[in-house]
């Protein structure tokens, strides 16, 4: 009795050990934790490039400067700097520039002709130093004035020659040159051929060397005295006819006394 007590409560035990371990390996294993895909970041807005700034500090372009703020030219560049695709590149005259500037002024102008003048130093994209060799080979160039405000460029061995129509001038020096925006210096202000004509006035011959004296202590003035002495010659020679006119006077006198006396 008491032999199949034991062996009844074994074989529950193994029942019931059975039926954990096939109920463990019956059930589905936990779903796998998913992992949430990142989300790329939005890239950088471009900086905004501060025309005003730039020039301030860049060099003595105060005058360009200036006229860029009164026609509100800034504004235009501004937008084609920081709103496009193209960017901008923008030909800039030191403020010596305008000081030659004699003929024409542009005091003459008026409020849309100055406009045109200070959009006529803008190109409505972004050019490197390399591009230009390219240019050259286009012919004229738009600017940001217009159609007819058109610029033509010359790549000589890396020196880049401008030509406006009435002035021609070259690239001296790359004041920025990061995309979007191109900012050169000119040695001259671009006068447009839309606004001044085509009669370009002759460049004004180079003035005569004064004619300076010599020293008086010097061998050219000491030849021109040496020269100058055979002048006086003639005078010499009157005193000597003078005195010789009076002997044979007196001489002509003393044989007609002597006549006289003689009769």
């Amino acid at each position: 009795m008491e032999f199949s007590r034991i062996f009844m409560f074994c074989s529950s035990v193994l029942l019931l050990c059975s039926s954990l371990a096939y109920g463990q390996a019956a059930s589905p294993p936990a779903p796998a934790a998913m992992t949430p895909t990142p989300t790329p970041a939005p890239a950088p807005a471009p900086a905004y490039v501060n025309l005003t700034y730039l020039l301030a500090v860049a060099g003595p372009f105060h005058t360009f400067l200036n006229y860029l703020e009164s026609t509100k030219v800034i504004e235009t560049f501004q937008n084609q700097a920081n709103n496009t695709e193209q960017g901008i590149t923008i030909f800039v005259p030191k403020d010596d520039a305008f000081k030659a500037l004699k003929k024409p002024s542009l005091s003459n102008l008026s409020d849309d002709q100055l406009k045109s003048l200070i959009l006529f130093h803008a190109l409505a994209k972004f050019y490197a130093l390399a591009d230009f060799n390219d240019l050259s080979a286009k012919g004229p160039v738009s600017t940001l004035a217009g159609g007819q405000y058109t610029l033509n460029f010359t790549d000589n061995s890396g020196t880049v020659h401008l030509d406006s129509g009435w002035s021609k001038t070259k690239i001296t020096s790359a004041v920025h040159s990061t995309d979007p925006v191109a900012i050169y210096q000119v040695d001259k202000v671009l006068l447009p051929e839309a606004i001044f004509g085509t009669d370009i006035p002759p460049t004004p011959a180079p003035a005569p060397a004064p004619d300076i004296s010599p020293a008086a202590d010097t061998p050219a003035a000491e030849s021109k005295e040496s020269g100058s002495s055979p002048k006086s010659s003639p005078s010499n020679s009157s005193s000597h006819r003078i005195m010789n006119l009076g002997i044979w006077s007196q001489l002509v006198l003393a044989v007609l006394g002597g006549v006289v006396l003689l009769f």
